[in-house]
């Protein structure tokens, strides 16, 4: 089979099959196929698209074009789940999630990614702590997967290899948008893990990956059934991203309130409640609840007996870092020398945040990157974001700056000010969950993504 005649029925318009595609991503993961032919298929598809059957076959091959994970030998005593998560701002929820998942008998071996653009990265907090290694020896994920259950790691190179490359070219050929190609891109790293089932947390709203909330309809739906047809369970839950989850943005600060909750210091919030919300779906797919009140009460006891706080200590101990993070941590999490309240110029409601505004100021400050390779700085951030329908004034602020200088701090003042609209008049909160699409028997058999 010539990568040329692959090429060439694409472009044409022609749906590919699944040994066809099948040549072609192995093809790249092996160095076999050029830049230049990657840039023609990435093209061509992103021009035609693809049927449900071939995104199908391209996530297939993408997750196959590396190693599976193969948890054979750990004798694993409940089912392996995750959570994955298109990206938001003040979004640290695995941090939560996975012990929380793992307390209740399941084993998370969770593959994240780090921040880029407007949105946050997992790895980026979790480096945050002194140690903290996320790319352990498979022998070290393996024994953290088997107890406590749960491992947060970032990508293996033997971890579908042909995303990288395919990725690298999308980025310089503005094909990055095609519908199938962020499909196969997402979850052929995910379903690599050899899931017995997914969540996926699609973000909607005005900080979300897609502007539009009819794509990212679509791009939840779309997920849950190539997911689904892939042959790993999934479920997609439409959440909120017209204002930060967490009242944080950036690294260190999310760490500071995800261990505020973990210690039962913090009972309430949007963060809280996504993050239950996730767990109650995973626990349900899992078969470890019978019903949404058993997951529930299964959930609120293992995080007030304190079992969840000892998964994730023993996590972060196992993977290098320090063993009393949960009772010192400010000891451990840097602080940013520059700390200012910011306040509106005039008091009234919060009626709406630019959440990507929001994301690059964390940006702008050092805790974000425009490119790849850019460094973070940890401390940097804001917290006590002041969420809609809350009222603001001279002694109450928009949010708290962490800033590297007072330089930084009395630059962004006025672009802080700018991300939040105040009116006369109080309004309600949007929905934190929008939606959730699990896959039925007809959406499986369709023709389309």
């Amino acid at each position: 089979m010539l990568i040329q005649d692959i090429l060439a029925a694409k472009r044409d318009g022609q749906a590919l099959d699944e040994a066809a595609i099948r040549h072609f991503i192995q093809a790249v993961a092996e160095n076999k196929a050029g830049d230049e032919q990657i840039g023609a298929f990435t093209m061509a598809t992103a021009i035609h698209g693809m049927s449900l059957a071939e995104t199908v076959a391209l996530t297939s091959a993408t997750r196959d074009s590396g190693r599976v994970m193969d948890y054979s030998a750990l004798n694993l005593t409940g089912p392996v789940l995750d959570k994955h998560s298109t990206g938001g701002v003040g979004d640290p929820v695995s941090l939560i999630l996975g012990p929380w998942l793992a307390a209740c008998g399941a084993h998370v071996p969770m593959i994240s990614g780090r921040g880029l653009g407007h949105t946050g990265g997992t790895l980026d907090k979790l480096e945050s702590i002194p140690g903290y290694d996320v790319t352990p020896t498979q022998d070290t994920f393996a024994r953290l997967v088997t107890s406590p259950g749960v491992a947060i790691v970032g990508q293996s190179a033997d971890l579908a290899p042909a995303d990288k490359r395919l990725y690298a070219v999308r980025d310089v050929t503005a094909t990055v948008a095609s519908l199938p190609l962020i499909v196969a891109s997402i979850l052929g790293k995910k379903l690599a893990e050899n899931l017995d089932a997914l969540v996926m947390d699609v973000k909607i709203g005005n900080g979300a990956f897609l502007s539009s909330d009819s794509e990212t309809r679509k791009l939840a739906s779309t997920i849950a059934q190539v997911a689904t047809l892939s042959g790993t369970p999934t479920n997609a839950v439409l959440s909120d991203m017209n204002q930060t989850l967490a009242t944080s943005a950036g690294n260190a600060v999310e760490v500071h309130e995800c261990l505020a909750i973990l210690k039962g210091e913090r009972h309430t919030g949007r963060l809280l409640e996504l993050t239950r919300y996730l767990a109650v779906e995973a626990l349900l797919s899992g078969k470890l609840a019978q019903d949404r009140e058993e997951a529930e009460r299964r959930l609120d006891a293992t995080l007030a007996s304190g079992q969840v706080a000892e998964r994730f200590a023993q996590m972060v101990a196992g993977l290098g870092g320090p063993t009393d993070l949960l009772e010192r941590p400010s000891a451990y999490l840097a602080s940013a020398p520059v700390i200012r309240d910011i306040y509106p110029a005039d008091a009234g409601f919060v009626t709406a945040q630019d959440v990507k505004a929001l994301g690059m100021l964390v940006v702008e400050l050092g805790g974000g990157r425009r490119r790849a390779g850019d460094r973070i700085d940890h401390r940097v951030g804001l917290d006590h974001i002041a969420a809609i329908g809350s009222c603001v004034d001279a002694q109450t602020p928009l949010a708290r700056l962490h800033a590297a200088s007072k330089a930084d701090a009395d630059m962004l003042a006025e672009r802080l000010r700018d991300a939040f609209h105040i009116s006369a008049e109080k309004v309600d909160s949007p929905p934190l969950v929008h939606d959730v699409l699990t896959p039925s028997q007809d959406s499986l058999s369709g023709d389309s993504p």
